[in-house]
């Protein structure tokens, strides 16, 4: 995390003291300087409450308790007084800029110096310590710079790191209304998505409706600000895979096959419209199209490993179908062997960039046995059981 420079508020209650000198003014006014010189806050704040109590029209005495509870790192109060003394005159507009920006970067840079004692940190319960500590210096500068990206993204970082994913959601939200790059999108649409997991997984156990309402309830938001995402960051691979997932467990498969048909049509360059396409075609088991779009993205990128993989994923279950629908027949079909034969060369393609993949590994082995090629078999079901056994 980058910090930022920033002034210190007492420099700025120092400045204002050079200024204002002893110059004719309120008791009160006079004795908060005094106060305020002796770095006596309290009776500062004391003696500036009379002077507003006494004239409401201030713009001086809120502006001086903004500065004080700045140095007191009391962010409301500082941001209340500011806008009471702005709301009379624009008398120390600058000057009230000047602090709030100052005010921010302290505050931005000692929740990361909490953030990163926390990486360093050895106990959960200090870890836990220090990223509490981040969140309130970044609800902070929050409060004093609200147009400041760079913060909601840190803040709902830290939230992440606690475990408290739902409290993320209102810096992200902030987030992706002030900056439309993709990672805040991916994050908010990631958080909502998992809700409706988490929410789904209850239902599956305890048969409650009302788990199930929440569980669509979240995919559907998941889908509304990926949709977002997709619009503003069309060619992001994670948030089209998002997408695609958050339209499948909202049981909206269809309309996610239209979203990227027309992505496809509007963009027929970007392979991560051709990858998800086609692999919403292979959910459907549409094999013969569901290549074709894994074979165009593999013209567009020909290192596209995933694209490579599921090729074969298509041509195996391809072959499976085959294979279960001539038994129910009770015939022989021998284009069960030959979509298995073609499946072959982009699994072998696929081990040599990803030697360490057991899965992918074991189900070469299997392609192999039944194209009867024993020998090869024996060596990739080798394999896979040495990697697990690493």
């Amino acid at each position: 995390m980058k910090k930022y420079f920033a002034l210190l508020s007492s420099a700025a209650l120092l400045l204002f003291l050079s200024l204002t000198g002893f110059e004719c003014s309120s008791t009160e006014m006079t004795s908060a300087r005094v106060y305020i010189q002796n770095k006596n806050y309290d009776k500062a704040i004391e003696a500036l409450n009379k002077e507003v109590a006494k004239n409401p029209k201030s713009d001086e005495g809120y502006y001086t308790l903004g500065l004080i509870y700045a140095e007191k790192e009391d962010a409301d109060n500082m941001v209340t007084s500011y806008d009471k003394s702005l709301a009379i005159s624009n008398r120390y507009v600058k000057e009230i800029a000047a602090s709030r920006k100052a005010f921010w970067g302290n505050s931005f840079n000692k929740a990361i110096g909490y953030f990163n004692k926390a990486l360093g940190a050895k106990t959960k319960d200090t870890v836990n310590l220090f990223y509490e500590k981040s969140a309130v210096y970044f609800q902070s500068a929050v409060k004093a710079e609200p147009d400041s990206a760079d913060t909601y993204k840190n803040l709902a970082y830290v939230y992440f790191n606690l475990g408290r994913t739902d409290d993320a959601i209102s810096p992200l939200t902030k987030l992706i209304s002030l900056k439309k790059t993709p990672e805040g999108f991916r994050h908010l649409g990631q958080l909502y998505y998992n809700k409706g997991v988490e929410a789904r997984a209850n239902y599956d156990k305890t048969k409650v409706a009302a788990d199930s309402v929440t569980a669509l309830a979240n995919f559907n938001k998941a889908i509304e600000v990926l949709e977002d995402g997709r619009k503003n960051n069309p060619g992001d691979q994670d948030i089209l895979v998002l997408l695609s997932n958050a339209y499948i467990s909202a049981n909206k498969a269809e309309i996610a096959l239209g979203t990227f048909q027309e992505g496809v049509k509007a963009n027929p360059e970007n392979k991560y419209y051709r990858y998800n396409l086609a692999v919403l075609l292979l959910g459907k088991n549409q094999y013969p199209e569901a290549i074709e779009q894994f074979k165009a993205a593999l013209t567009i990128d020909p290192e596209y490993l995933n694209a490579i993989y599921n090729i074969a994923v298509c041509y195996v279950k391809w072959g499976v179908q085959l294979q279960k629908q001539a038994d129910e027949a009770g015939k022989e079909d021998p284009n069960i062997k030959e979509k298995y034969r073609l499946a072959l060369p982009h699994l072998e393609a696929y081990v040599q960039k990803k030697q360490d993949d057991a899965p992918t590994w074991e189900l070469l082995g299997k392609v192999y046995s039944v194209l009867s090629m024993n020998d090869d078999a024996n060596k990739a079901f080798e394999k896979a059981d040495k990697i697990r056994n690493k």
